[in-house]
């Protein structure tokens, strides 16, 4: 048993960093942090956002191994095709090393008019542009003819190799679906220890429901941390951050959010470890972007050290 944990930079990281992206994922990597995980908005709350491809296409070329994750990559947004060819424009550069991680967003219904797409259909948009983003990337002959989309005979190569494992987002049971057919993982936000083992459990079933037996899954819990010398300095910290980024009090996500120490975060980590959870996506809030990145890798040193007591336990039962 081992476990991955990720780093998940906001965007004002990447820009303050524009210049010396090497220098930061350097310390990322050297830090033994996992992978780094960006977020995609095309216009969220009064305009912001950044484009989740381009950061991840600026950080991969920054490091020669450190793998990167979309996390939510806005799909429903975008056209399949053009989207599929960016995959396999971005995977030639740095094969092996992208993680797909797809989401619907309508947290700001404005992001989805502005893009021309209907609040009440984003779902069955984002399933057809998935079912096409994963044929496009096979280098086969598509056709398919849907609701939105209508496609031919098109084609795209060269096709990546390997193909990047598509990670879905959503709390939903129509998300948890959606990643049983057409993904290889989901990422969990703002779930329970217990939401987490029973949505995993219906994405496994969904998948055997469709054939889709023998499939390595990736699933992910992200979730935000305010680090501080105690619960209560961290739970300050990033109470703010998330106020301020999402326009709703913290008591709406307090509950899903640990703060404190390395080990009060790692603490409260170890329940979804033993609900079967081996991928953590952080979104850190600290004194600088520095003191996070070492706060996220005593994250992970504390959660090997549970994972290595565990496995000495299993093999000496």
């Amino acid at each position: 048993m081992t476990i991955d944990v990720g780093i998940v930079l906001r965007q004002q990281d990447v820009e303050q960093h524009g210049t010396r992206l090497g220098s930061l994922t350097k310390a990322i990597a050297e830090a033994g942090i996992d992978h780094v995980t960006v977020g995609d908005h095309v216009s969220f709350e009064h305009g912001n956002g950044a484009d989740g491809l381009i950061q991840a296409t600026a950080l991969l070329a920054s490091h020669p191994s450190l793998p990167v994750q979309t996390g939510v990559y806005l799909l429903a947004l975008r056209h399949p095709a053009v989207v599929a060819r960016q995959l396999a424009t971005l995977c030639s550069i740095a094969p092996g090393r992208l993680t797909f991680g797809v989401g619907l967003g309508g947290d700001d219904p404005r992001e989805l008019q502005l893009c021309g797409v209907d609040y009440r259909t984003r779902g069955a948009r984002m399933d057809e542009a998935l079912t096409l983003v994963r044929a496009f990337l096979r280098g086969e002959p598509v056709d398919f003819h849907g609701r939105f989309f209508d496609v031919d005979g098109a084609v795209l190569r060269p096709a990546p190799d390997p193909v990047p494992p598509v990670i879905v987002g959503g709390r939903s049971d129509a998300a948890l679906r959606r990643a049983g057919r057409l993904g290889e993982g989901w990422i969990g936000v703002w779930v329970s220890p217990q939401r987490f083992a029973d949505a995993t459990e219906l994405v496994a079933q969904t998948a055997a429901a469709d054939g889709r037996d023998d499939v390595e899954w990736h699933h992910v819990l992200q979730l935000w941390a305010g680090f501080g010398a105690d619960p209560d300095s961290g739970r300050r910290r990033v109470a703010g951050a998330m106020e301020r980024s999402y326009q709703i009090g913290f008591d709406r996500f307090e509950r899903y959010v640990p703060a404190g120490t390395p080990d009060d975060v790692a603490e409260a980590l170890v329940p979804y470890l033993e609900r079967g959870c081996r991928r953590f996506n952080i979104v850190p809030e600290g004194e600088s972007l520095e003191a996070c990145i070492e706060a996220v890798s005593a994250v992970k040193d504390r959660l090997d050290t549970v994972v290595v007591s565990r496995n000495t336990e299993t093999t000496s039962g």
